[in-house]
Parts: C-alpha cells; structure tokens; sequence
C-alpha cells in the first residue's frame, strides 16, 4: 500500500510538526491519514517502526537534494559550484527539517524520535530482532561524499590518481564545511561564500 504508506508518514510528520513525538498518538496519524489504526500497524509494526521509516524518509529525501544540486539541474555549473549548491541545499534542508537538522548533527531533542543506535560508530551490521540503526552523521557524511564523488568525476578538471584524492578531499570539505553551519547556524549566502572560498 504505497500510497496509504505516503499517507501515514505525512500526517506523522505533520503531527510532529504540532508536537512532541512523545504524546504523538498512533490512532490520531491513521484518522489523519484516513486509514485504519490497523492499517498503520499492519504497514509499520510499532510507533518506533512508524518514527525510524518517517526519519529514513526525510534523510533520503535530503539525499535526493543533495543529488540534484551536485547534478547541476540549475544550469552548467562547474563542480566547484555544485559543491557549493550542495552545501546551501544542506544548510536550507537543515533549517527547513528538524527530523534531516538531527539526523545530519545526531543531535536528537526530546520532541523528536529516539534514534536506535549502533553497537559502535559506523557499524551496521544487522542483528535477529534488532531494527537497522538509523543513520549516524558519520555515515551520512560518507555518503554525501562518496555521492558527490561519483556524480563530479566526470567534470573535475584534474585526472589521475592524484586528481581523484583532490575531488573526495572537495568533496569532504565541502560536506563538513555545510555540516559545522548546520551545527552553528549562518545565512545560506554566508555558508556558499566560505565554501566556494575554501574550494578555491
């Protein structure tokens, strides 16, 4: 039920838009999505399986921006320039999303969902009984990073080996440059120039 799925996760994100997630109560997320309380158990299982699909579907969500603006869908940028539309895109997904804020910080306030965390940073590995973590800054990160590697590396002006440890360190930079202003909040201008700058 895709749709009914769609449905769900946004009445629950508009719920916690009014709300703590903690007084967030299921059977008002089904009458809001117009579906049976048994509907919304039957498609997520538990209130924590509602919470960690709604999370993995704004950081996918944020992914996808960040995709869009390293694909240079706003003209012919060069990779340098979509570096930096993806560092704005990351800081405006930040400030607009309190669910992508803490997934990109991991820092969780008591009116979101409580993550389910990792044995140990960046492990993933999946046990019988225990739901996928959702993802850590740290993973996100690599993923941001190994993303804009792949959708650059056809235009980065330098080649070779050598030209390759330049565009991941670009990209890094880039990546934890957005992410300290998404820790510490500054104009999305602000953010674009200190990124260009430091991509020079």
């Amino acid at each position: 039920m895709p749709a009914a799925r769609e449905s769900l996760l946004d009445a629950a994100f508009t719920a916690l838009a009014d709300r703590p997630w903690a007084v967030v109560r299921m059977v008002d997320v089904a009458v809001a999505a117009g579906v049976s309380r048994q509907t919304l158990y039957n498609e997520f299982g538990s209130k924590d399986g509602l919470a960690r699909a709604l999370v993995r579907r704004e950081a996918e969500a944020y992914l996808i921006g960040v995709e869009r603006a390293l694909s240079g869908a706003t003209g012919a940028a060069g990779p340098n320039e979509r570096l930096v539309a993806a560092a704005g895109w990351t800081v405006r997904a930040a400030a607009a999303n309190p669910l992508v804020r803490a997934v990109l910080t991991g820092c969780w306030s008591e009116r979101l969902p409580s993550p389910v965390r990792p044995e140990s940073p960046g492990t993933l590995s999946r046990r019988p009984g225990i739901p996928d973590p959702l993802p850590s800054p740290v993973d996100l990160l690599a993923q941001i990073r190994d993303r804009a590697v792949r959708l650059l590396a056809g235009d980065w002006p330098r080649g070779g080996a050598s030209g390759a440890a330049d565009l991941g360190q670009a990209c890094e930079t880039a990546a934890r440059l957005a992410l300290s202003y998404v820790v510490a909040p500054v104009s999305e201008e602000e953010v674009e120039s200190l990124v260009r700058g430091a991509l020079a």
